[in-house]
């Protein structure tokens, strides 16, 4: 056991990011590499596009979308750590917003959830197994997990939590409002959706997690996984991101085994140091946000500096062999730090970038 269908070698490669993830050196990064395959690892035919179709978010055929992700990884062989992960019930880039009554418009990029919360004094928060959003993406998840057994492992939905969920209910400019007529009522409206995403978390994790307890959001980790953001912050101050995010940060990371954190864009930097102060937050993604130099272009050294240095993990993505040694000369050995994402184009290529980062 172990193994998968579509990377073989599985259990070596989750052997080495257990290591990884719990503090060991296996010898250079993390590295997710992928490559294209001449011939698919099995036939599975396409399904026709039901009308209306507008995204991969879309909510228009349960059928569809599981022969999305049963078909996703058929042209790919996967190098390092990396491996076949699907999302067949990620629904939206903020789900607990619809799980919890947002009503999701759909874009060729994403959805926008709707706000739901017109008044605090009649605002709703609580758990409905009737949902649609949610059955939809049990439904979709559940037919994956039991077609794909042995081929594909599932990933998250993005679930998102705190502000930015707060923000999809009740619409961006009445929360800033808010943080400053009505905190009380940002702060009870928090836990009550901190308490809600973990009883939304506890059952996915237990239709989602694989054989040895580990679970995927953008990376497999041995145990409970999560990922973590507040693209709201941005447009708050320091101290408005402490007062109503780093406790409530604080507390989820300990109620996971593993976690890693979003960080969007040049707007959230201000905020890098405390999120380096959360004790158990174990890795942070840096995303630069359209239009701005890459995840591995020196402009944002000092950044990931940072975070090196206080002993966080780094996800971004890792360019070529140009950019690794440029990656490697400039952080040396806290590069077994970073979990860089490529693509090759041969399996001598990703064996290559593999020996290069090599210390």
């Amino acid at each position: 056991m172990g193994g998968l269908v579509y990377r073989p070698d599985w259990k070596e490669a989750r052997a080495r990011l257990t290591t990884w993830w719990n503090g060991g050196d296996i010898g250079r990064p993390a590295m997710h590499i992928t490559v294209p395959r001449a011939e698919p690892w099995e036939a599975i035919p396409a399904m026709p596009e039901p009308e209306g179709w507008i995204s991969h978010y879309s909510t228009k055929s349960v059928e569809y979308r599981v022969n999305l992700a049963l078909r996703e990884w058929l042209m790919t062989d996967f190098f390092g750590e990396a491996a076949p992960v699907v999302a067949s019930g990620d629904l939206a880039p903020n789900c607990l917003a619809l799980y919890l009554g947002c009503h999701g418009t759909e874009t060729q990029d994403s959805v926008w959830c709707e706000p739901c919360i017109e008044s605090p004094e009649t605002a709703r928060l609580a758990h409905d197994p009737a949902n649609f959003y949610w059955r939809f993406s049990l439904e979709a998840y559940s037919q994956v997990k039991k077609r794909g057994a042995g081929k594909l492992l599932l990933q998250f939905p993005d679930l998102i939590e705190g502000l930015d969920t707060l923000a999809a209910m009740r619409g961006t400019e009445q929360l800033l409002l808010d943080l400053v007529e009505r905190p009380e009522w940002v702060h009870r409206s928090l836990r009550k959706i901190t308490d809600l995403y973990f009883r939304y978390y506890d059952m996915l994790y237990d239709l989602l997690r694989d054989e040895v307890g580990g679970s995927v959001y953008w990376v497999w980790a041995p145990g409970r996984l999560t990922k973590l953001q507040c693209d709201f912050s941005a447009m708050i101050s320091p101290g408005m991101f402490r007062e109503f995010m780093l406790s409530l940060l604080t507390e989820m990371t300990e109620r996971v085994s593993y976690s890693l954190y979003h960080l969007d864009g040049p707007g959230a930097i201000m905020h890098q140091q405390a999120l380096l102060e959360i004790p158990r937050l174990g890795m942070i993604q840096w995303q630069p946000g359209a239009g701005n130099e890459p995840q591995w272009h020196p402009r944002w050294w000092p950044l990931l500096h940072a975070i090196t240095d206080a002993g966080k993990r780094v996800l971004i993505g890792g360019g070529g062999r140009e950019q690794l040694l440029a990656l490697k000369r400039e952080f040396g050995e806290k590069c077994k730090l970073m979990l860089l994402g490529c693509e090759a184009q041969t399996e001598q290529e990703a064996t290559e970038m593999l020996h290069l980062m090599e210390f």
